[in-house]
This record gives structure tokens, sequence and C-alpha cells, in this order.
């Protein structure tokens, strides 16, 4: 539990920065977006649960067969549907964690309270998830955890604590959706991660929202000596508006974090998506790769920042997009920042659209113009995708899949 003098310190600076919009994508008010009622729905089988809602988890590669997973967190609106541990990996809503354990070194330390976002999750808290996994504890079967919005015009507010302990190792596959009847909502979600010695953080991330939710996600990882995080990122469905900057701190030397992403923007959606690597232990590194397409009105600005503050540090950044469309945009934004000599950053950007050679090629191999042209868009967005499990994977394809046969 949370000190008293702490937990008041959080809600004076939450009150201090409830107003103040965020440094990066659009501003929205989050008034018009009041929290749900809490009513208690929790269930013992997954199978209780509203088909609808269960198809929205499948559609985000949530394996809802027992014994598929380590752990389960699902969560819908305010209600936390389901919440187990199968062996030594805790799982729990992050207010019971609060009431257990002493989070004083875990609680707004990876992630600060600095924009409108964060203190209404400080002020109006929807709950969230705990998962610690105890030293020495490698599980290679992941836990899945679920965030869904089933409520009109409200907002999920979520603070998730992820706890790696020391020559320890962890996946996690985690879904975000609206179910099928929600047209407008807003989901905020704050994500700390804290990676001991040695050990690894495998974050698997499936966004599919409604084409008018707003969504506002807030992460950081911290990454001790020899530690490593792998987060995998993937958004190919519509989105009123997304703004996300998740950033990892190699403070531990040897440490290395690593962001892959796939983004597919349709309609008017407004994502402003990117990862950040700062680099302060000796021989840590990092390398981000970023895929984005833009059709229709999208807009998209993708960015990427490596900051090297020693000596001995390595980092690459790859961002390449295909624009589709005359009245959308993507803007790359690749950034490095040496702050020592004696360091290696690089990075590669690219943006254009597919090369009339490669669809006559696949043409004069059979092909239609539109299996030319979507054979190329998969290759291009298909990533080898480290820690991704094979129904994840096929997660991702079929929502390719779904959304070429709607552009093409």
């Amino acid at each position: 539990m949370l000190p008293d003098g702490k937990k008041l310190e959080y809600q004076n600076k939450a009150e201090e920065y409830i107003n103040k919009p965020a440094s990066l994508g659009e501003d929205i008010d989050i008034d018009d977006y009041p929290i749900p009622e809490e009513d208690q729905v929790g269930v013992s089988s997954i199978s209780e649960v509203d088909e609808g809602v269960r198809e929205s988890m499948k559609d985000v590669g949530m394996e809802l067969e027992e014994g598929k997973s380590s752990g389960t967190y699902y969560q819908l609106d305010n209600n936390v549907l389901m919440s187990e541990m199968y062996g030594d990996i805790e799982v729990m809503p992050i207010n019971q964690a609060m009431e257990k354990y002493d989070l004083d070194d875990y609680y707004w330390n990876a992630v600060n309270i600095k924009d409108k976002y964060t203190a209404r999750t400080e002020l109006e808290l929807t709950k969230g998830y705990f998962i610690r996994v105890p030293s020495g504890v490698k599980e290679s079967i992941p836990v899945q955890t679920c965030m869904l919005l089933g409520d009109e015009r409200k907002s999920q507010n979520v603070h998730n604590i992820i706890i790696v302990e020391d020559n320890a190792e962890l996946h996690v596959v985690t879904g975000c959706a609206t179910t099928k009847e929600i047209k407008s909502a807003l989901h905020v979600g704050v994500s700390e991660f804290y990676i001991g010695k040695d050990s690894k953080l495998t974050f698997n991330m499936i966004h599919n929202w409604g084409e008018n939710v707003h969504v506002r996600p807030r992460t950081g990882a911290i990454i001790d000596d020899g530690g490593s995080l792998v987060n995998n990122y993937v958004l190919v469905s519509p989105v009123k508006s997304i703004q996300s900057y998740p950033t990892a701190y190699c403070r531990g030397k040897n440490s290395k974090a690593s962001f892959q992403t796939v983004l597919y923007g349709k309609k008017q959606s407004k994502m402003d998506i990117g990862s950040r690597t700062i680099l302060s232990g000796k021989n840590s590194s990092s390398d981000m790769i970023s895929r984005s397409i833009t059709e229709d009105e999208s807009h998209l600005k993708v960015r990427g920042e490596l900051i090297g503050e020693t000596e001995d540090v390595r980092g690459h950044l790859e961002c390449k997009g295909l624009i589709f469309s005359d009245d959308s945009i993507l803007h790359a934004i690749p950034e490095l920042k040496a702050k020592k000599s004696g360091l290696d950053l690089s990075h590669e950007a690219a943006v254009g659209k597919i090369a009339e050679e490669q669809i006559r090629y696949l043409m004069a191999r059979g092909l239609t113009e539109e299996e030319a042209t979507s054979l190329i868009i998969k290759g291009f967005l298909s990533l080898d995708i480290e820690g991704l499990p094979p129904n994840i994977a096929e997660t991702v394809d079929n929502m390719m899949e779904m959304t070429l046969e709607k552009a093409l």
C-alpha cells in the first residue's frame, strides 16, 4: 500500500496537470467522456461472457480456451471480467496489488504525471492490471490481458504495472478493442514495466478500435543490467485519434530495448505514434523498426528517437512508409541525440509509393493489378516480429487481409 503522504502527492500533482494538453497529438475535451459505473460482473469462466464481447477479444488475438495462457486479465470498461494466475506468475487488478504490496518503487516511476491524460488516470482510475514474475521464473506461455470498451461515450483510465524480477522471463499478449456496437469512447492506458537483471519482457499489443474512439497510451520501461524489452505494436483498424510515445530507459549495463511497429491509417484516422529509447547504461543498445501505410484522409506522424547519454552505446532506427492517397499525410520524424562521443546511433527513413515496375513485374506473371498490389503491401507490412506467438501472427495476418479487401 502506498503511504498516505505519497498518494496525496500524486493526487496534488494530478490536480495541477488535469487541464494541461499533451505536448504531442490532437487535444480533446476529456470531460466529454465520464468514467463508467462499476457493476461487478466478474465471471468464473469466459464462456459466461456475452458472445459479442468474446468475438471482440478473439479479434485482438485472445486465446479463450483454458490452458492456453499462463495467466489472464480481462477488463470491460470499469469491470474486471476475469483475473487468474496459473503457477508462479502473479496476476491481479492494480487496486488489489496496491493493498497487498508497497508499490512505492513502481508507481509513477517509469511514467510521469505530466498531462491531462495521466492526471485523469490518477484521479479517476478504472483499475488496470498488476503482473509480477518472481526471480528465476521463466515462462514461455504468454500471459493474456485484454482491455475492452463497451459503454458508449465513456472513458476507461487504467494503470498497469509489470515487474519482471532478476533472471526471469515473461511474455505478454495484450489486446485493446471496442465491442462492435460502440461508436465513440476514450481509452487512457498508463503502463509501467520494470525489468530486472538478466531478465526479459516480450510485450505484444494489438489495437482494434472504432473510427470515433480516442486513445492515449502512456508507457515507460526501466531496464536493469543485462535486461531486455521486446515491444511489438500493431494497429491496422481506423481510430479517431491516437497518441503514443513509449519510452525505454536502458539504465543497466548491456541492457537492450527493441520496438517493432505496424500501422495502417485509414478513413480519417489521426495517429501520432512513435518510440523512444534513452541509452544511459554502458553497452546498452536499441533498435526500432516501423512500417506505415496511409490511405483515404488519414494523417500519420511516425516518430522515433534515440538518445545516447554515455559512451559505448548503440542504436538504429528504421522508419518506412507507403502513401496511397493524395488526401492523406505521412510524416516520418526520426531523431538522434548524442550527448557523448564514442557511441553509434543511426537511422534510415523512407516514404513513397509502390513502384510501378513492381506491379508490372507481378502482373506479367499472371497476377491482376489488385493481387499484385495486395502482395506488395503484405510483404511491406510483414515484419519478422520477434516473440510473436503463432496465434497472434495469424490474427495480424487476418487483420491485414480484411484491411486489404476493403482497401482494394
